[in-house]
């Protein structure tokens, strides 16, 4: 049951990176952010509700003719998480080595150990999006409608995750 769960977000995860990469492809980047639910992803942005259902079509159509890798985005917060992961570990590995050093090498290292963490991210990012965060296996989804909550506030419903 929780598997299922996990594995529909993680649906929607994916068909949300789709609309957002369709919708900038139309319209150019843009402040926007969204989350995925189980059934269904929420957008937050100026976005016209027309425009948002027929992206998110055109996403989900263009992913289950094998754009799978529309699923994986350089905008996602994962990428955000796994870099500040990646260079906490390398902070905190130059603070606690032994034997303790000046604080003026600690912090060289620290500093460069997190520039060195925030290149490998990049990948690192896309690879956990790829088998974590998101899912490419959208067959038998489908796009039900778009709901405004409030003024840039929207749900993008989804059946089938």
């Amino acid at each position: 049951m929780f598997q299922d769960w996990i594995d529909a977000v993680r649906r929607n995860h994916g068909v949300e990176h789709a609309t957002v990469a369709v919708l900038f492809s139309r319209t150019g980047p843009q402040r926007i952010a969204g989350r995925a639910a189980r059934d269904g992803f929420f957008i937050l942005g100026a976005v016209d509700d027309d425009q948002l259902l027929s992206c998110a079509r055109e996403a989900l159509g263009r992913m289950q003719r094998g754009e799978g890798d529309l699923a994986v985005s350089p905008h996602c917060g994962t990428n955000i998480a796994v870099t500040a992961g990646l260079a906490a570990l390398a902070s905190m590995s130059a603070f606690t080595k032994q034997p303790v050093r000046p604080g003026r090498e600690r912090f060289s290292e620290a500093f460069t150990g997190s520039i060195l963490a925030v290149v490998a991210a990049q990948p690192v990012g896309r690879l956990v999006q790829r088998y974590l965060t998101t899912r490419a296996d959208v067959q038998g989804m489908d796009i039900v409608e778009v709901k405004t909550y409030l003024p840039g506030i929207r749900k993008v419903v989804t059946r089938g995750a």
